[in-house]
């Protein structure tokens, strides 16, 4: 069975691939997947440094991206994008707590979520969910800022993904764990940077 590794990250740059990038930096990964909260001169540095695809959904604070995105990277969001064989679904944004792009309510996600269907229909599913938020009672936050949405718990009980991976709460709050479990789907909290590996189909 062959596997790829994947490196995920989220919310704040990593100086060791960028500040003091070094081509070793990024020996042995096969794709980057930015879960949104990083500047987009961040991302299109790796995209020229890394010979694959960088991936990235938005995060709350991305606004920006809507006058500069991301150079050489492919946005997934609301988007089930097929890389050797793996289905990998995008749902950027957070939670709505004041105005602003790439906010959402429950149901404003959930309907994000709904206008899939015919994407979700012809790939028979998905491996790999990617969001900026958490879901709702997986190691988000008692604030409201830092809420997870129910949709993704609806998404993970019906398409049992391999990995959701998300950011948004910071691994540096003190609480929340870089991996868990939620019925059999591998959860990753992708602060700063993660490198997971996963098997790709047949």
């Amino acid at each position: 069975m062959k596997t790829a590794k994947i490196l995920v990250l989220s919310d704040e740059p990593v100086k060791a691939l960028w500040d003091f990038y070094s081509p070793e930096r990024l020996e042995g990964i096969d794709l980057i997947i930015s879960c949104g909260d990083l500047p987009p001169d961040y991302l299109s540095f790796l995209a020229t440094m890394f010979n694959g695809d960088v991936l990235y959904v938005q995060g709350n604070h991305d606004g920006k991206y809507l006058r500069k995105p991301p150079e050489g990277c492919i946005n997934i969001d609301q988007k089930i994008y097929k890389w050797r064989g793996l289905r990998i679904m995008g749902l950027g944004g957070s939670i709505r707590y004041k105005e602003g792009p790439f906010m959402y309510s429950q149901n404003e996600m959930f309907r994000r979520y709904v206008s899939m269907w015919f994407q979700l229909f012809r790939s028979h599913g998905i491996d790999v969910l990617v969001t900026h938020a958490p879901a709702k009672g997986i190691n988000d936050g008692p604030d409201r800022p830092h809420e997870g949405f129910e949709t993704f718990i609806e998404i993970l009980d019906k398409y049992h993904p391999k990995f959701f991976i998300h950011g948004h709460v910071h691994m540096n709050y003190g609480h929340y764990p870089r991996m868990t479990e939620y019925n059999g789907t591998k959860v990753i909290n992708a602060y700063q940077r993660y490198v997971i590996e996963i098997e790709l189909p047949e």
